[in-house]
This record gives C-alpha cells, sequence and structure tokens, in this order.
C-alpha cells in the first residue's frame, strides 16, 4: 500500500462540478480510497495560452494500484469528464497529476513523479502541506 498526492484542477465548464465528479471517481478505483483531501482554491492558470483561472485541489489516496496503473486510471477518468489533450497549457475541463508517492520516486518514459513541476506550482506545495500530515493518521 503507498500514498499517492494527486492535484485535480479544471478551468472549463462547471469546475466544482468537475472536481467533485473526480472526487468520487478516484474514490472509487479499485485498491484505493482517498485518506485526506485539501481546500479548493482558485489559481492564475500557467503558461502562455490566455484562459481563466483555474480550481484546484490535492488528494491523498491510499493505494495499491502501481504507478503506471494509477496514471491510466486517472487518464481515463479526464477522458471522461471531457478532456482533450490538444494544446500544451491549454484549458481544461479536468486535470488529474500523480504530484508525488509516499514511498518515493518512479521514472518511466511516460511518468516521472515527483512531478517535475512541484517546485514551480506554490499551490501544490500548499496543498501537500496541508494534507500530508493528516494522510498518515
Amino acid at each position: 500500500m503507498d500514498t499517492a498526492y494527486i492535484a485535480l484542477g479544471s478551468n472549463l465548464g462547471d469546475r466544482e462540478l468537475a472536481l467533485s465528479r473526480a472526487r468520487a471517481a478516484i474514490g472509487g478505483l479499485p485498491n484505493a480510497s482517498i485518506i485526506a483531501e485539501s481546500d479548493i482554491e482558485e489559481t492564475d492558470p500557467i503558461g502562455p495560452i490566455p484562459q481563466g483561472k483555474y480550481l484546484n485541489q490535492m488528494l491523498a489516496v491510499s493505494t495499491l494500484l502501481r504507478p503506471r496503473a494509477l496514471l491510466a486510471e486517472l487518464q481515463m477518468i479526464e477522458q471522461t469528464a471531457g478532456r482533450v489533450r490538444d494544446e500544451r497549457w491549454g484549458a481544461r475541463t479536468l486535470d488529474l497529476d500523480i504530484v508525488m508517492l509516499e514511498s518515493g520516486s518512479y521514472h518511466d518514459d511516460a511518468l516521472t513523479i515527483p512531478h517535475p513541476e512541484l517546485p514551480n506550482r506554490d499551490f501544490w506545495q500548499r496543498e501537500l502541506a496541508q494534507i500530508r500530515g493528516a494522510a498518515h493518521v
């Protein structure tokens, strides 16, 4: 069993509903359960594409899923939410990222954990700080 820290973000459509549905879908994954949730916060978009503000949240998820299997499940949740991957840094109905694993690091051709952008995203750092203690209770 490991704890995965998953970032949720949305800036298209009903952002709160997108996060709510994502939490429900993640909580329903096989061999996984949500053990802590950060507050939801609104943030400015990152990157060169003009777009609306994001709602963001971090979840601590206890899981037996290996990182690649977890990534595949998260990408299916994104697709169900209408995520289209056509423009890097573009607006999205739902963005799910594995930010960190409690057990350490992971790297292959499609996935790097900790997420390479973690040092550049203050909101992820705040959200992690908020839930990491709660995830170990």
